[in-house]
């Protein structure tokens, strides 16, 4: 079975919007976590039949945008899945994580 994985540091920028998103407003966060599973799950399909579905990006990632919020998953198709390397806020700084593509 194919799967999504998050880097350990992905994972934390991904929290750190949903807590951003809730004191925007009580239970944005919760759609923002409703809306990345879904482009994830997307991203994973895609990657199934069209190994480099997604807008190319920086070393070797692709890139998707998570619908009704300001950012996208850079992310690269595995043998097991996907790994999602970054989770960045385009309105937001987005930090230092080019690297994390070359790691994997």
């Amino acid at each position: 079975m194919k799967m999504t994985r998050f880097v350990a540091i992905a994972q934390e920028e991904f929290l750190a919007e949903v807590t951003h998103y809730n004191k925007i407003k009580k239970g944005l966060g919760a759609n923002l976590i409703t809306a990345v599973e879904k482009t994830a799950a997307l991203a994973l399909d895609l990657t199934r039949e069209f190994p480099h579905a997604g807008f190319p990006f920086a070393a070797g990632t692709r890139r998707i945008a998570v619908k009704g919020f300001p950012i996208f998953l850079v992310y690269k198709a595995s043998s097991s899945g996907i790994i999602i390397f970054a989770v960045i806020n385009q309105s937001r700084r987005s930090g230092s994580w080019s690297a994390r593509g070359e790691a994997n």
